[in-house]
């Protein structure tokens, strides 16, 4: 059974397109996309199961320059 995830990133100011550019290169992000409102990117995240979202998470997207905080809301059907 695989695990879907939405992860809503907010990102310093500046650093936008380098941090969704970013996100789009990491496997397993289906998408990434800016957005309006209090996040100001969401991100889908496909993996094989919620350990790998994790690591896709804390290992790929809260490394990247300009990513402040990151919310990880998980997918059920």
């Amino acid at each position: 059974m695989t695990a879907r995830a939405y992860i809503l990133i907010e990102v310093e100011v500046g650093y936008i397109r380098h941090v969704v550019e970013s996100i789009r290169d990491i496997p397993g992000v289906e998408f990434a996309d800016v957005v309006t409102g209090p996040h100001d990117v969401i991100a889908c995240v496909d993996a094989p199961d919620m350990a790998a979202v994790a690591e896709t998470v804390t290992g790929g997207m809260q490394g990247i320059r300009g990513v402040l905080k990151t919310i990880t809301c998980v997918g059920t059907g």
